[in-house]
């Protein structure tokens, strides 16, 4: 596997690990996170020895979003992730880089912001009993919008809006995101990586063509919604 300096990514037999490695930060996006998420997505789904792929995080938070105070010290990432953005380019997360391998998103604390996106475009998520989900991009001056539309595709519109509109003082528990779907499965904090490694090893057992063809229809039932959600929501100027 490649060294990073803000992930760690390995291989726990057919399981691949991709773990925001910046735990001093609540694991948040710096420019070099940015570009390293990239490759380490893209390696993992070309290894053959992977099967399936665990995301999570170091430390006691997942993923709390872009790091505003690295970004605004580098004029030129901030330039090309709002262009990104704006342009609905991301290249962040599996979704977004195409990856055909199941991917368990394993949340084991804060999930904020930008990091809804990983919890959306996982296809299985299960989380720790300690793990807490919010958007507080409106308590911060700035519209939410492309996280929480994938809420909204997948089902959870009234979660979404709620968390949209409240933001930073809408806080959802690990139970009430079981409750609502949102993820399915609870588990103590200490048996959250022990699971999240036992259900990609199960995952595992089936045919790789039959897991990427399964993957493939699943999403195809959500896309079409999805992203005319997302045009729409570009052709407005906000």
């Amino acid at each position: 596997m490649s060294e990073y300096t803000t992930l760690r990514v390995e291989r726990r037999g057919p399981v691949g690990w991709l773990v925001f490695d910046r735990p001093d930060h609540a694991n948040a996006m710096n420019a070099a996170m940015l570009a390293e998420l990239e490759s380490a997505w893209r390696e993992l789904d070309a290894d053959d020895g992977v099967r399936v792929i665990v995301n999570t995080g170091a430390g006691r938070a997942f993923q709390t979003g872009l790091d505003v105070v690295q970004l605004a010290r580098d004029p030129e990432a901030l330039r090309e992730q709002s262009r990104r953005t704006k342009r609905a380019e991301l290249r962040i997360t599996a979704w977004h880089n195409g990856v055909r391998k199941p991917v368990i998103a394993a949340v084991n604390g804060v999930c904020a912001g930008g990091g809804l996106h990983f919890v959306c475009d996982a296809d299985v998520v299960i989380a720790s009993s300690a793990a807490t989900f919010l958007d507080p991009h409106t308590s911060i001056g700035q519209v939410s919008a492309y996280e929480t539309i994938a809420l909204v595709a997948k089902g959870y519109a009234h979660a979404a809006m709620r968390m949209a509109l409240a933001g930073s003082h809408e806080r959802l528990g690990a139970a009430r995101a079981h409750q609502l779907g949102i993820v399915s499965e609870v588990v103590d904090p200490p048996m959250l990586h022990d699971r999240a490694q036992a259900l990609g090893e199960t995952i595992a057992e089936q045919s790789p063509e039959i897991l990427a063809a399964i993957k493939r229809a699943l999403w195809g039932a959500l896309e079409t919604g999805r992203s005319e959600a997302r045009q729409r929501f570009e052709r407005q100027s906000l």
